[in-house]
Parts: structure tokens; sequence; C-alpha cells
């Protein structure tokens, strides 16, 4: 499958090694330049691109960047193919990226993103850390949202070539239940629990257990960076959302 992946951080990086070393024709793009892009993301077969020729006659096209970047990318999608998925890993962080006045009034992130791309997307990958994703035989289940269920089972291959069980969650209005601050975000669960967790999300309260997470993660990191761990992350994600364990 044609894939490009925009942005070359942990997580779009990661998703270029893994769906390339499973065949795929992968082109990875950043806002500077292939030249710029690291050998490391390039070692199982991706090959780097101009922004432009990423989506170029893709069938899959993942959006790997911050979400004060999704604006300027509208019309880079306008000259994608008009059938092309795209795919959304994006997640709010106000204290890292700044305040949108739609997602504090409530918003679905992946409603917003797409009237931000001008494109119907598929969520996906972005309730899974960096570091769980990066591993060889996770064993978890990921939530993959989205409005088109042709489209779902595109991006629920592609989940598995990267070594995950994908699990339906639902319509894109659907997708806060894997936001930051749900117990199906970053929880690493087997696919049952996963389908129950996303079953007790609360949309109430989100962004409250959202920065409750980061609070008690950087209070940790101040008094030993080492133990910032990827078990130490998800166990308090798992802890403050209250999931199913």
């Amino acid at each position: 499958m044609k894939v490009g992946i925009i942005g070359t951080g942990n997580i779009g990086g990661t998703l270029a090694r893994k769906l390339a070393s499973k065949g795929h024709d992968v082109k990875v793009a950043n806002s500077r330049g292939p030249e710029t892009i690291d050998a490391s993301v390039l070692s199982t077969g991706a090959r780097a691109a101009t922004a432009d020729d990423a989506v170029h006659q893709a069938e899959v096209i993942i959006i790997a960047v911050p979400l004060t970047a999704y604006a300027a990318l509208k019309s880079l999608l306008h000259t994608a193919p008009e059938q092309a998925i795209v795919v959304d890993t994006g997640n709010y962080y106000p204290g890292i990226f700044g305040k949108i006045d739609e997602l504090e009034d409530g918003q679905v992130q992946a409603v917003w993103a797409q009237e931000q791309l001008g494109r119907p997307i598929i969520k996906a990958w972005n309730a899974v850390l960096a570091g769980r994703l990066a591993e060889d035989f996770p064993a978890s289940a990921l939530p993959v949202a989205g409005d088109s269920h042709a489209a779902k089972q595109v991006v629920f291959s592609l989940v598995k070539d990267t070594g995950f069980d994908p699990v339906d969650g639902g319509t894109s209005a659907d997708a806060w239940r894997q936001q930051p601050g749900s117990p199906a975000y970053c929880t690493s669960l087997s696919s049952k629990d996963l389908e129950h967790s996303l079953t007790q999300a609360n949309q109430q309260f989100l962004a409250q257990r959202r920065e409750l997470i980061l609070e008690i993660i950087a209070d940790r990191a101040a008094q030993d960076p080492e133990a910032i761990t990827v078990e130490y992350v998800t166990a308090v994600n798992r802890l403050v959302t209250a999931g199913t364990f």
C-alpha cells in the first residue's frame, strides 16, 4: 500500500519504520525538507520526500505533527487523491502547544481535525505511547475511530502491521473516548479490556484527568528522570483514569 507520512517525530518516524518493514511503499516528509530526515527513519525502506511528493498518489496519508500545524496542511491535502484515507494521530495538550478555543469548549479533537484538514479522517495511533509503539511485540490493542467503515478496515490492517490489535472506537464524534484522560488512552489493554474501557469513558472528566496525569509525571520526573519509563507512564494513566485492568 502507498503510505504518505507527514511528520518524522517519535510517532511518525516509528510508523515509517514499521510500515516499510511490512512491505508498504512509504514516503515520509517533515517541515524542513527530505535532506533533514534522520537515517533511522528510513532504515527499513521508507523514502524521504517533500510533503507534496508524500501525498501524491498516496492511498493512506498519516498526519503525525502538532495540532498547531493542521490548518497549514489543508492546501496540501487538497492536492492528494480524493480517495486517499487520512489518518489523524494527534492529541490536544494545551500546556505544550497552547489552547485551542474549540477544543477548550468541548469539541471532539477528531471532529476539529476534519475541519482543519478539510478531509474526513480516521483516528488511530493516538492512544499509544511512542515507546510502546516502537516495541516489537506490544501484545495490546489500539482504538480506531472514524465515519467510514471501509476506511477503518484499511486502517485496521495497518494497525495490525504495526503490531497491535485494532478495536473499533466508533465514529469521529465518538473519538473523544480515546483522547488523553480516557481509560482507553495509553493504558496498553487487551482487545476485550479496551472495548470495555471505551464504554467507560466520561467526557466530563477528560481534561481534568489529562492534566492530573501530566502533573504526576512531571513531579516524578523532577525527582527521578530515569523513572519515567513506558511502564510508569502506562501505570499512571491506568490509575488516574480508573479503567478496566
